[in-house]
């Protein structure tokens, strides 16, 4: 039976704590919140073991800015920080581990440069999560704003031979909306790869948490907005994650 772990989700964009709508950085809700800080104390939750890091900048850009400030968030976490976000070289991939991020997550380069993701993966076993976030089945590029031309499924089939640490999969039109996760497609996708998958976007209630670790096939979930707005606790998200009737 696969346990469903939380994972907390903290946005980057120029060094705010912030969530997108929908993938639209012109639905931008900033939060008045203390990203080092905020990771020290997740830390200190029973039960927290990964914290999800995102660099908007650097999805929009290729380019990541915000090193300085990774650095910081990695080492008031601790181990288990994941930190995905424009991260297009093998460059960038060695200056986050260095700066103490535990995994590295890797989207648009899985399309654009697969033959980057397979040497980083096989250099970093374990290390490596690669995003998969599909737009009606459609893999999204570039931070979710342009269609990749296949479909989630093929494009995970595609690196089944390296030792990934995981799959993140976000339905990026539930992104930040909090109408509930794509509960059957992520599960589908655990089924028909065989990896430990994070399902990603659209927590919006307890229930929803409920319904993933009812699959018995989804390992983790990331969650973002529902936390920063207060609608549960990291503690009752932990809760809720362990019921699956």
């Amino acid at each position: 039976m696969t346990m469903l772990t939380i994972i907390p989700a903290i946005d980057l964009l120029d060094g705010v704590v912030v969530r997108l709508h929908q993938g639209d950085y012109d639905k931008v809700t900033r939060y008045p919140l203390d990203p080092v800080a905020h990771a020290a104390h997740l830390r200190t939750i029973a039960g927290v073991c990964r914290l999800h890091l995102v660099d908007l900048e650097g999805a929009r850009t290729g380019a990541p800015t915000q090193h300085a400030r990774i650095g910081e968030i990695a080492r008031a976490f601790g181990p288990g920080v994941q930190v995905g976000g424009g991260v297009r070289s093998r460059e960038t991939v060695e200056r986050l581990f260095a700066a103490g991020v535990t995994r590295v997550v890797l989207g648009t380069a899985a399309v654009r440069d697969p033959a980057f993701v397979r040497s980083v993966a096989e250099a970093y076993p374990g290390r490596i999560v690669l995003a998969v976030d599909a737009r009606d089945g459609e893999v999204a590029v570039d931070g979710w704003t342009k269609g990749a031309g296949v479909s989630a499924v093929d494009l995970a089939r595609s690196f089944a031979d390296l030792p990934l640490d995981s799959l993140l999969y976000t339905d990026v039109s539930r992104d930040g909306t909090r109408v509930g996760p794509a509960v059957e497609a992520t599960a589908l996708l655990a089924r028909e790869t065989g990896r430990s998958v994070i399902a990603s976007g659209g927590i919006g209630a307890l229930d929803h948490l409920t319904a993933l670790a009812a699959t018995r096939a989804i390992a983790f979930t990331v969650v973002g907005r529902a936390l920063l707005e207060g609608v549960f606790t990291v503690e009752q998200a932990i809760a809720a994650a362990q019921r699956s009737d």
